[in-house]
């Protein structure tokens, strides 16, 4: 009896210990990426306005700004300098009309830039859904530890009962508090998520438009 419930002791205390971790890392992606999301906001914002004003296609891709939509750019730029070369690789990633090449192309870009957004999101998901069952299990097991000593003691009083048993229940409480900020911190990321991915599928589909009125080609800018 006495070896089960130093065990029990022990669970509850690994229980609420791994609840601590668990808001430690929620908290640690939510600044990160507040910061990262504000900063990829404003860069996108200064480079998508510099790169409008630019006079010509030739001058806005020399604007050196690092941000997805910079990214983008180079990548279509890339494409167009392979395909010019006579060495441009041919194989079915480059199969298709120059149109399908470039979309495939700024698309795959777009993708990666959603997988970097989305990075910690599956954490915070499984934070959010799994902390109030490690809390759940803490609480029973803490129950089950409290019994145990109020059978010891041969007393079943109110006072001696509520006490340990309404400490127990701290760890059900500390578990929806864990995943309540994971949880709504998941769904404001995964929000934030799909419209920078529109708003970079939108400036795709301008340049895309850009480059085919431009017949594929970058005209020197400073004549």
């Amino acid at each position: 009896m006495n070896m089960f419930t130093m065990s029990s002791s022990l669970a509850v205390n690994a229980a609420l210990w791994l609840l601590v971790v668990f808001s430690i890392i929620t908290w640690s992606i939510i600044g990160i990426k507040v910061i990262a999301l504000w900063k990829r906001g404003i860069d996108n914002e200064k480079y998508n306005d510099e790169f409008w004003s630019a006079p010509n296609l030739a001058r806005a891709i020399k604007i050196d700004i690092e941000c997805p939509m910079s990214r983008i750019t180079q990548e279509g730029v890339k494409f167009l300098q392979q395909d010019c070369s006579e060495n441009a690789t041919k194989d079915l990633f480059h199969a298709g009309t120059k149109q399908d090449i470039l979309e495939r192309c700024l698309r795959l870009e777009i993708q990666q830039e959603r997988h970097e957004l989305e990075r910690g999101l599956t954490v915070l998901a499984s934070i959010g859904s799994t902390a109030p069952f490690v809390g759940l299990f803490g609480t029973v097991l803490g129950i089950m530890h409290a019994l145990q000593e109020i059978t010891a003691k041969h007393s079943a009083s109110v006072d001696a009962v509520a006490g340990p048993v309404g400490e127990t229940l701290i760890a059900t409480a500390i578990g929806i508090a864990v995943a309540i900020p994971a949880v709504l911190a998941y769904n404001f990321f995964l929000r934030k998520v799909k419209l920078c991915e529109a708003e970079l599928e939108n400036f795709a589909n301008d340049f895309l438009r850009l480059i085919i009125q431009a017949d594929f080609k970058i005209t020197n800018g400073d004549k």
